[in-house]
């Protein structure tokens, strides 16, 4: 992904709301082609029953309602998101707002179609770009924090507990202890 692409998602401050809630199962994630016109995935498949409420996932401006090839299509223009702004499209589904019309986020803006879908189950399809090159819708939401998990090659009577850091009498380990002590005046 373009570098400038990439550091201008990360300033966004990601949005709060999936376009499906509760959180749907991802069926299909976001493969991007490693050319323009290579086979690849744009988007993301999100498992949704026919008839589920499709929301906003930020403020936007409506920029296409309508049916292409026979599918209920949406594209959202997210706002305050840099020239050219960032477009978020939906299919298939049957358009609740029309072309014009200024959302907030989480608003219904659709409801998914019974038919029309590439998946093999009922779904719908999410797409983020900007300008001419495609993203990973995914990236529009909440990161969560990273979690670290133990060196596994460590043996284990190396890792230092907070059991054996503490002297006899004090629950406070003595690496906790000290730092206080240097700080105190």
């Amino acid at each position: 992904m373009n570098k400038a692409l990439y550091a201008l998602l990360l300033l966004l401050p990601p949005s709060a709301t999936w376009p499906i809630t509760p959180r749907p199962p991802i069926l299909r994630p976001y493969d991007p082609p490693p050319t323009p016109y290579a086979k690849g995935h744009r988007g993301v498949d999100l498992s949704a029953p026919p008839g589920t409420p499709v929301r906003s996932p930020a403020p936007a401006t409506v920029t296409f309602a309508g049916r292409i090839a026979g599918r209920g299509v949406l594209t959202l223009e997210l706002h305050d998101t840099g020239t050219p702004p960032l477009h978020t499209t939906y299919e298939p589904v049957l358009p609740q707002v029309t072309k014009g019309d200024t959302l907030t986020e989480g608003q219904l803006v659709a409801t998914t179609e019974p038919t029309g879908s590439h998946c093999t189950t009922p779904c719908l399809h999410w797409g983020l770009k900007q300008g001419d090159t495609y993203l990973n819708p995914l990236s529009l939401l909440p990161r969560s924090l990273p979690r670290l998990l133990p060196y596994l090659d460590t043996p284990r009577n190396t890792i230092p507990t907070a059991a054996s850091a503490t002297t006899p009498g004090s629950s406070t380990p003595s690496s906790i202890r000290r730092t206080a002590e240097s700080t105190t005046p």
